[in-house]
C-alpha cells in the first residue's frame, strides 16, 4: 500500500545492526517496495494479532452459549457472593 504525500504520517527512528538492515532492503527490493511500505506491510498485521490475543476471548460454540445462557439466566447468589458485596466499600 504506497503512501500518498497528503497523508499525515509520523516519522519512527530504529538503530538497526547493518546486516539486518542491508537484509530488510534486500526483500525490500525484492518485493518491489520500499523499505518503509516493506516494514509496515509485516509489522502492522503482526501488532493487530497482538492486540487481537491481549484484547479477545475465543471460545468454543458449547462454551459461548452457557455463557449467554448465564447472562440471561444468573444463578442465584450464593453465601460467598452475598459476603463480597457486603465487603464492598459504598463509595464503588
Amino acid at each position: 500500500m504506497p503512501r500518498s504525500a497528503d497523508n499525515k504520517t509520523d516519522r519512527y527512528q530504529i538503530r538497526i545492526p547493518p546486516a539486518q538492515k542491508a537484509m530488510i532492503a534486500r526483500a525490500a527490493a525484492l518485493s518491489h517496495k520500499d523499505m518503509a511500505d516493506f516494514i509496515l506491510d509485516k509489522i502492522v498485521p503482526e501488532a493487530q494479532a497482538v492486540i487481537e490475543a491481549a484484547e479477545v476471548t475465543k471460545v468454543s460454540s458449547r462454551d459461548f452459549t452457557r455463557i449467554l445462557d448465564l447472562l440471561e439466566h444468573p444463578p442465584k447468589p450464593n453465601a460467598k457472593l452475598r459476603a463480597a458485596i457486603a465487603a464492598l466499600p459504598d463509595t464503588l
